[in-house]
Order: structure tokens, then sequence, then C-alpha cells
């Protein structure tokens, strides 16, 4: 909570600045961080042990690091493509079964978006994403014949949307939310996200 409310007030405190910002801000190349809240709902997930029996939600701080390209049409339209590493703390999904004990461990999450966006004013944007997302998992089954683990990769998409607000000429802070659907078959791993960011643009 308080990433969120460092970035709004880092936001509004440099608002009465922003006219020193380019008439163009969300045009060309930016790098960023981003932090916030995660929340994972997964059931019965496949994985090279066959359907591992969680079922459970587990809320977890998320963060990364973003970078892409954005180009503004007509000073209104703005329209991106976006890559992504992903990373969160503390979200194993955990569940014991007949005495065996089943563990599943988002280790980190890639994705690959595109965002189309409309400037409400010259510095602030509104934008929908969409696109590509895929998970790596680690598997661990404990049992009295002992432990089994592997990792595997699980493919997805995401759909979410945010508004980014140009601070100078250089950085904006964004605020976004994403939804994000990995699971496969009768699966379900269904991810909550509400991230806060700040990109540096070339």
């Amino acid at each position: 909570m308080r990433i969120f409310n460092s970035v709004v007030l880092a936001t509004a405190l440099t608002a009465p600045f922003a006219g020193a910002a380019s008439a163009a801000p969300f045009d060309g190349p930016y790098v960023g961080a981003q932090v916030g809240w995660q929340s994972e709902k997964m059931r019965d997930l496949k994985s090279s042990f066959g359907t591992v029996p969680v079922d459970d939600k587990v809320n977890a701080v998320a963060g990364g690091l973003f970078g892409g390209y954005d180009k503004t049409i007509n000073g209104k339209l703005v329209l991106g493509a976006e890559a992504g590493l992903d990373f969160a703390s503390d979200d194993q999904n955990q569940a014991t079964v007949a005495g065996t004990n089943y563990s599943v461990d988002p280790k980190y999450s890639i994705d690959l978006t595109a965002r189309a966006g409309y400037l409400v004013n010259p510095q602030t944007l509104v934008y929908l994403r969409g696109g590509y997302t895929n998970a790596r998992m680690r598997t661990t089954v404990t049992s009295a014949a002992g432990i089994l683990a592997d990792s595997d990769n699980q493919d997805g998409w995401l759909a979410g949307g945010g508004v980014e607000r140009a601070i100078n000429s250089n950085v904006s802070a964004r605020l976004e939310y994403r939804y994000s659907k990995l699971s496969e078959g009768d699966g379900k791993d269904q991810r909550n996200q509400v991230l806060a960011g700040l990109s540096y643009h070339f």
C-alpha cells in the first residue's frame, strides 16, 4: 500500500510541472519497474506428474521489470508493444490429500502484450492492454515414497487496462489492473493483479 501511496503522491506533487513534459511524452522506447498486489486462484493444475489437486487462492506481493515502445498518432491515439518479467513473493499454493503433500510455486512469468490508449490530455494516457503470458511453475509432491519435483511452463493470455501520467519529459507513473488465465484443460489458474509502475522514456 505504501508503494501505491508513493506513486500517487509523486504524481500529485509533480502535476503542476506537467506542462514541462514534451508534446508527445508517449512516443518512443521506454523501460520501467512495477510493484503491487496479486491474487492467484489455482485448482487441479496439470503437471508432469498429472493433475495436482490444489484448490486455493493465494495473495502475494508482485513486482517486475518491463520495456516497450509507444507511437502517438494524430496527437491522441497511442499504440504500443511491451515485454515484461514478473515475480511474486510467498505465492505457493499447497494441498494435502491422503497423506501426500502437493505444492505449486510460480517462479516467474513473462508477458508480451500490445496496448492501445487515448490521451485525455497531453500528459495523461488511458489505455487497454492484451496479449500472451507464460508462467514457470515448480511442482513438488511429497509422500512416504519420497519427494518428486519438476518445473514446467504454462501458456496463457492476459488483459487489462490502466492510466499513465507523464511527470516530466522522461518519467511517467502508471496504475494498472491485469487479469491472466494460465490454466489448461479442466484445470484453473487465474491471476488478478493491481500494479503501480514508474517508466523512463528515452
